[in-house]
């Protein structure tokens, strides 16, 4: 009784977690993902453009970009327009103008296998197979799977001049080009300095040296294994070698007509079981 009043008192004062009840603008921006592809790196790049001329850390970031599920809905009704929010959500109607990151789903489940056993959700050794009949299952997050969650948002809004596809794979080999994408469609001059700038701020071992600082008081590393960084690897490719021969023939079975849309290889020779449903998705909007 007295933990419902005092989530009826949150609520009433907006002090609960805004999630799917943010109400939103048409100015709004949002940088949206499945988790592990790159949002967290994609938003220190951005707040490093929206505050260029700031030394930015992980607990700064999360204030100029806020996550929807961490922050409460009275944080985000008295933040300044235009507002840049971060979100891992299937399709969201509400969300007017998306800059939507993906990722290999094979580099994807390495990420998540690693973060949770950072988060001590898992132990160490656990075996990879259990973990990956899980991810494809979309049981290891609570945002479905990479492919509902991808394909949620491509065919809903991949031909809106409102909706930036971006894949993570390329933001590592061309950082600076995939940045003033970003920054031209969010309205900011992409001068060469204030680039060059935001990747130096952004870089992967800046961001560890930030993150061994931040650690314990940052929402995402705290009261998780020390001995193991939230930004890893931060490379392309890992699911390749890291990942036994079944499980990469149980992730491009489930999903490899979409990965081949987005132009991501196929190594198994696992026959795609999503094609049929892909090609209904995606048709329409190749026209």
């Amino acid at each position: 009784m007295i933990a419902k009043l005092g989530a009826a008192l949150r609520h009433l004062r907006g002090q609960d977690s805004a999630g799917r009840n943010l109400i939103t603008f048409p100015d709004d921006a949002f940088i949206v993902s499945y988790p592990k592809s790159g949002n967290t790196w994609t938003r220190f790049l951005v707040a490093s453009l929206v505050h260029s001329d700031e030394p930015l850390t992980f607990l700064k970031a999360d204030q100029v970009i806020p996550s929807v599920d961490s922050m409460s809905r009275k944080f985000f009704k008295e933040m300044p327009r235009p507002r840049v929010i971060k979100s891992h959500f299937p399709f969201d109607s509400s969300y007017q103008r998306v800059i939507y990151i993906v990722r290999d789903p094979k580099d994807v489940a390495v990420s998540q296998y690693h973060y949770q056993i950072k988060r001590r959700v898992l132990q160490e050794g656990h075996p990879m197979e259990e973990f990956v009949a899980r991810f494809v299952a979309g049981e290891t997050c609570p945002y479905g799977s990479w492919g509902e969650n991808v394909g949620s948002w491509l065919a809903a809004r991949q031909t809106n001049p409102d909706f930036l596809l971006l894949r993570y794979e390329d933001m590592i080999r061309q950082t600076d080009v995939e940045l003033v994408k970003i920054a031209k469609f969010l309205s900011i001059e992409p001068e060469p300095e204030r680039i060059r700038r935001a990747v130096e701020q952004s870089t992967a071992d800046n961001m560890r040296k930030l993150e061994q600082h931040e650690a314990g008081k940052w929402e995402s590393t705290k009261d998780t294994r020390k001995d193991k960084f939230f930004v890893r690897s931060a490379k392309a490719g890992e699911g390749k070698t890291a990942l036994p021969a079944a499980c990469i023939a149980q992730i491009e079975g489930a999903w490899g007509r979409l990965m081949q849309y987005l132009g991501y290889e196929l190594i198994s020779g696992q026959a795609p079981a999503d094609a049929k449903v892909v090609d209904a998705l995606l048709e329409p909007a190749s026209r």
